[in-house]
């Protein structure tokens, strides 16, 4: 177990002023939609973030029902109350600013710990909970950031006259996919016992990994939406089939109940369709061989039914600039991807593995919550 520094500290309080900035700008962003009449644009973007937040709430209630289990049920009450009105990583972001300022200041400033505050126990506190956070902002980037960048740069290369907001936009989007990854990655090699430090070159090779091949495919999909948003449909429709169902086959182990479990595996299976995680934490040089290679394959033949058609959909010189960015992008994220995986991917948590779906059967659930659930979150 890794401590929680004061340099995590700020990172935490810019992620919560970052998390309050993105939305009000999608709020912005949908009102500017909105008064210029576009009311698909507008309901779009209000509805993946509509949807982030149900499920991250959902979630969020759920592991504050597991970790208070025989505990005041007055206390769970008023969380479902506040979780019913979205603000529950409201209170999430409070206990980390709590944990984490004791274990980042107090501690380091006081020679000796209270019995009943004992330093790993403050350590432990403040990076599980921040730890909670950053699974949860893993959903919000892919139920809602995501989308929302593929929606606005579609919406860019459909229409020749782009406003300021619409780049406020795309950057908020980056700037939250990129802290999003970043953070989860940090804070998974503090949650797990044999996961080294992630320092500042293997953040930024993994930073790069991740935005580079995303943005590679999002280019992608946003250039056959032009060309056939039903063909998009179904490519997008196919992809989550496939995530879904190789989650299905992992037997994640992730949540107590089995309906939550399934909404896990959902979520999941959205989550492939941009980027790939390791579901398991076992050894996936295969897999994502696989994946990045159909995602390759696919981006290219988009390109190349570009060219072949020669639509007039967006201008040659538009098109040209896409064309450049997508295989640029996918060229040098596959680059990082390959030096984050050779150079500094940590070695391989290994847990006790059950040859039982834990979803369709009880057994097992005990040692589940033992492990703790960011074992058994995406990797």
């Amino acid at each position: 177990m890794m401590k929680f520094t004061k340099q995590n500290f700020i990172f935490l309080v810019c992620g919560l002023l970052i998390y309050v900035v993105d939305i009000g700008v999608d709020f912005w962003v949908a009102s500017k939609y909105f008064y210029q009449g576009q009311y698909s644009w507008s309901i779009l973007i209000l509805c993946f973030r509509g949807l982030s937040s149900l499920i991250t709430q959902i979630f969020s209630y759920e592991w504050f029902k597991n970790d208070w289990e025989g505990t005041d049920t007055g206390k769970l009450k008023w969380i479902f109350l506040v979780h019913l009105f979205q603000c529950g990583i409201f209170i999430r972001y409070w206990f980390a600013l709590k944990y984490g300022c004791q274990a980042a200041f107090k501690q380091s400033n006081s020679g000796a710990a209270s019995e009943t505050d004992p330093p790993h126990f403050i350590q432990k506190q403040a990076v599980d909970v921040v730890t909670d956070i950053n699974m949860l902002r893993v959903f919000k980037t892919f139920l809602e950031t995501a989308p929302q960048l593929f929606i606005q740069i579609y919406i860019l290369m459909e229409h020749s006259k782009n406003k300021f907001w619409q780049y406020a936009a795309i950057i908020m989007s980056f700037c939250g996919i990129s802290i999003s990854m970043v953070d989860y990655q940090t804070s998974l090699r503090k949650s797990l016992p044999d996961k080294d430090e992630f320092h500042v070159l293997p953040k930024l090779v993994y930073l790069f990994y991740k935005l580079l091949t995303i943005t590679s495919w999002i280019l992608g999909i946003s250039l056959i939406t032009l060309l056939s948003a039903r063909s998009s449909v179904i490519l997008l429709v196919f992809l989550w089939i496939c995530g879904f169902t190789w989650t299905l086959k992992q037997h994640t182990t992730f949540c107590k109940s089995k309906k939550t479990e399934y909404l896990y595996r959902t979520v999941v299976g959205i989550i492939l369709i941009f980027t790939f995680f390791n579901i398991k934490g076992r050894k996936t040089k295969v897999c994502i061989s696989i994946y990045y290679a159909t995602h390759t394959v696919v981006t290219l033949s988009i390109l190349f039914a570009y060219m072949f058609w020669k639509t007039s959909i967006i201008k040659e010189i538009h098109f040209t600039i896409v064309s450049i960015l997508t295989i640029l992008s996918l060229v040098l994220g596959i680059i990082f991807l390959v030096a984050y995986y050779s150079c500094f991917h940590p070695t391989a948590y290994c847990r006790p593995q059950t040859y039982s779906d834990e979803v369709d059967a009880e057994a097992g659930q005990k040692d589940r919550v033992e492990t703790g659930r960011f074992q058994n979150f995406i990797m």
